[in-house]
This record gives structure tokens, C-alpha cells and sequence, in this order.
């Protein structure tokens, strides 16, 4: 299936200068980072889904940039999770971002094939 990184993995979303994004989670298939031990540093390949848990205190335009920062560098998803509203908005590069409820589910067939996951489970 993949990996699946903690916020102490640092994602690089530009080069010279280099600029790192520490998303909350993130997700590599094995075709981007090999199973077998991780690399040490940071990856040189972006992940294909990061999640953002949006604290209390954080505003919306900085997760929204944030979105956009991983997404131009490559990112094929980006959710943030809104633990105030139990919502995920789900980004990607090419779509209006979607909004999901604790009722709906959240599935990405062409990152994690058939898992789906109700969004309620983010907020329990």
C-alpha cells in the first residue's frame, strides 16, 4: 500500500531556496519511496496525499496557502480536517475543493483504491 508519515516529516514544496512543509500526515505509495527503511532527511519526492488538522487557534487563509504550496509542488490531495465544524475540505490542483461532513465518507479511489473512511472516524 504505502507509507504513512507524522508531522515530523518534513515535505520540500520548492527548491533553491528550499522551502519545508511539515503536513500532520502524510501518505507515499511504494512506487514513490520504496518499502525498506526510510531515507534519512527529507524526501525528494513529495507525497501523494497530506492531511492538516486545523488547530483552534489556526486561521483559514494559512491552511488554504499551505493547500496551495503542497499542491504546486506536486501533492496529489491535500484534506483539512476542521475539528470546530467535524468537516474535511478536500483540495485538488485541477477541482473546486469539496466540503465533507461527519456523514459523508472520504474516499480516494486513485491514492488508496477501495478504503473509505467516514469522515465522522477523523473527529472521535
Amino acid at each position: 500500500m504505502g507509507r504513512i508519515v507524522s508531522n515530523d516529516g518534513g515535505i520540500l514544496t520548492e527548491r533553491n531556496p528550499d522551502t519545508v512543509r511539515g503536513g500532520d500526515v502524510a501518505y507515499y505509495s511504494y512506487a514513490r519511496v520504496p518499502q525498506g527503511p526510510m531515507p534519512a532527511g527529507y524526501l525528494d519526492v513529495v507525497p501523494e496525499l497530506v492531511f492538516e488538522v486545523r488547530s483552534p487557534t489556526e486561521r483559514w487563509p494559512r491552511l488554504i496557502t499551505k493547500a496551495g504550496e503542497y499542491l504546486e509542488a506536486g501533492v496529489a490531495v491535500v484534506c483539512l480536517l476542521d475539528q470546530v465544524s467535524e468537516t474535511v475540505q478536500v483540495y485538488r490542483a485541477d477541482e473546486l475543493p469539496r466540503t465533507l461532513d461527519a456523514d459523508d465518507e472520504l474516499h480516494l479511489p486513485d491514492i488508496l483504491g477501495d478504503l473509505r473512511v467516514p469522515v465522522g472516524r477523523f473527529f472521535e
